[in-house]
């Protein structure tokens, strides 16, 4: 059984000016180069004015990381993502997995505002399948992704207040 993995960010802008930043390249390499951790890259950006998906390779630095898992899998965690958006970009769907390990992350990205203020609610899972380890390496990766989703958060504010 999986581990939930659950996250809300409120911004004060409008669902415009996140969905703006959602679509533009720079933000993505910026919040990358911010707060992607060591490696962090870039790999594709499509954005058709009515589909959104981009895919990057994001990374925890094995310093970060408990003992408890460094034991099992040392290194650092190197996580490929991907974001796709529909055409309103309002709902998405997002996947990652943790290279050299059998972690995988799924689950949805709603946007729900107005022109005053916008709330983004991640709801998805981590699954490990390692026996005897796997629920205390799901609680590990799922702690550091709500830490990462909170800088990511935090970047966007600052980001969009920015441009």
């Amino acid at each position: 059984m999986a581990t939930p993995l659950a996250f809300t960010a409120n911004y004060q802008f409008s669902t415009a000016a996140v969905r703006a930043a959602f679509a533009d390249e720079q933000y993505w390499k910026d919040r990358l180069a911010e707060v992607g951790g060591p490696d962090a890259r870039l790999e594709s950006f499509e954005y058709d004015g009515e589909r959104l998906r981009v895919a990057m390779v994001q990374s925890i630095a094995e310093a970060d990381l408990p003992s408890a898992l460094t034991s099992v899998r040392p290194g650092n965690l190197v996580i490929p993502r991907t974001e796709t958006y529909s055409e309103s970009q309002e709902t998405g769907v997002f996947e990652a997995h943790v290279e050299g390990a059998p972690a995988e992350v799924r689950g949805t990205v709603t946007l729900s505002g107005d022109d005053s203020q916008v709330r983004v609610v991640v709801e998805g899972s981590v699954a490990v399948s390692v026996p005897l380890f796997g629920k205390k390496i799901e609680a590990v990766v799922a702690e550091k992704l709500l830490e990462l989703l909170a800088a990511e958060a935090e970047f966007t504010s600052t980001w969009i207040a920015n441009h």
